[in-house]
């Protein structure tokens, strides 16, 4: 697959799980699920930055984040 699909995806999971685990955290519950959100995130992330020859840079990510949406949306 496209590692510039794998790293939006895993962005998108990382900054979704943060409600549940915020959630979990004040109501004193275990964040099971916000967790296993941010393990997969991360996986995905990984899992980009290793398949793309080069890398990411800092200044990388909002232009692949935005073709990646053009791409599937548009």
């Amino acid at each position: 697959m496209d590692p510039d699909l794998f790293l939006t995806i895993g962005i998108v999971l990382a900054v979704l799980s943060l409600p549940s685990l915020l959630s979990a955290w004040t109501d004193g519950r275990a964040p099971r699920m916000g967790a296993v959100m941010l393990i997969v995130a991360g996986a995905l992330v990984v899992a980009a930055l290793t398949q793309k020859p080069g890398g990411y840079g800092w200044g990388d990510v909002p232009r692949v984040m935005l073709q990646v949406l053009g791409r599937y949306i548009g």
